[in-house]
């Protein structure tokens, strides 16, 4: 039999749900609760969780502004990399994950809890990413799951419940949300009901933090983004903390219709499902990185990072953040972004963020190479015919063999 549990750290939003498994905890488990709630961004008023944790006896809430912490130490060593899952996800639900698991582990050690739990349903990739990375920092953390062990499996039942224990019911969740919305400083994630049917464009209403890039501004606005050692670290001349920084890219993108995407994508617990996401500032982010490699990274190491790129973006949005393998390739990523500094220029309009100008005291760039017009004589014309016949030599050697079939 199982050792009874005599204290859990709950991470909980304050909504409906979290409060349905705040009091099925107790009620199941005979057991504390603790509470934690997490200022990832989502710009949302975080007191009323406290108030509501309260009302329902909770004597230790724990409700912590993270948002540094979340760009400095995820978003940007992320971004370090150019990460996007199936070649268009910028994985903004995916990199909360690691860090909502740190806490909960931490406020556990810190309470002498004997385990954590977390809302994520049972179809969903978000149980994977939470308890992973809670077992990757406590082997001997438990971790309770109700969305696979209660029988609350409609939304009857859970008001059902709800009405039971008196935990109170706004009249807007009587009827089920028209979709489900995750929201961070990267971005926000919205899913479900009228989303479901890949064939139908999303409503208009379902977009929270972008414009229709149609309604955008007829005027472009170009801003420059500083880089050291592969981080931002300036808008338009002015030092930003990270999360400021990538606040002010939020609202650069929002205004200008930057970042939307609809994508059908293929969930770890291996099925498909079809999420709307809009990531302005991040989209900016990624051009921007990207135009300072262009000038700073050896064509040998920019395109090996290429290369790794895809199976870096697969831990993250599988939930290994904290596995051995991402952390030997971020050692390697972090070792390409060395030089990677200097600034960037970028073009945004209707929907678009464009690279028209970069900089870098560590530029490869040599415009005395690549001039059409007489140079320095570094690169000598004649040197590449000797090279074009050993590359095509294996060339011939296979055509001449082919010709032998004939």
């Amino acid at each position: 039999m199982s050792k009874k549990i005599n204290k859990v750290v709950l991470a909980y939003s304050g909504g409906l749900d979290t409060s349905i498994i705040l009091k099925w905890l107790k009620v199941a488990y005979d057991c504390e609760v603790v509470t934690f709630t997490a200022d990832l961004g989502q710009g949302e008023e975080l007191e009323p969780a406290r108030k509501k944790a309260e009302m329902m006896g909770i004597k230790e809430i724990f409700i912590e502004d993270v948002r540094e912490e979340f760009v400095r130490d995820f978003v940007f060593p992320m971004f370090r990399a150019n990460a996007l899952y199936e070649g268009v996800y910028l994985l903004g639900t995916s990199i909360a994950r690691p860090l909502i698991s740190k806490r909960l582990v931490e406020i556990a050690h810190e309470v002498g809890a004997d385990a954590i739990s977390h809302g994520a349903t049972g179809k969903g990739n978000d149980q994977v990413r939470f308890e992973l990375a809670a077992y990757a920092l406590d082997p001997n953390i438990r971790v309770i799951a109700p969305w696979r062990e209660w029988d609350l499996q409609s939304r009857t039942r859970l008001l059902e419940f709800a009405e039971q224990h008196q935990i109170p019911v706004p009249k807007d969740k009587r009827g089920e949300a028209p979709f489900s919305v995750d929201a961070n400083l990267l971005h926000t994630s919205s899913e479900g009901k009228v989303l479901e049917d890949p064939a139908v464009e999303a409503p208009d209403y379902v977009y929270q933090r972008t414009v229709n890039p149609e309604d955008a501004p007829d005027t472009p606005e170009y801003i420059t983004v500083e880089f050291e050692k592969g981080d931002p670290i300036a808008i338009n001349g002015e030092k930003l903390t990270p999360a400021a920084l990538l606040t002010k890219l939020n609202e650069l993108g929002g205004k200008y219709g930057i970042g939307r995407l609809d994508l059908v994508e293929n969930r770890f617990v291996g099925m498909k499902s079809r999420g709307i996401y809009e990531t302005p500032g991040g989209t900016i982010l990624l051009e921007a990185h990207r135009g300072m490699e262009s000038i700073t990274l050896d064509r040998g190491a920019a395109h090996l990072k290429d290369e790794i790129m895809p199976r870096y973006a697969e831990l993250i949005y599988n939930g290994f953040w904290y596995s051995p393998e991402r952390e030997m390739l971020q050692a390697l990523i972090d070792k390409s972004q060395e030089m990677v500094a200097g600034e960037v220029r970028l073009k945004l309009y209707k929907g678009s963020a464009t690279v028209v100008g970069r900089t870098s005291p560590f530029s490869l760039y040599s415009e005395d190479l690549v001039t059409f017009e007489e140079g320095s004589g570094t690169y000598d014309h004649h040197d590449a015919q000797g090279f074009i016949k050993l590359n095509g030599l294996r060339l011939k050697t296979y055509a001449a063999r082919r010709d032998l079939k004939k």
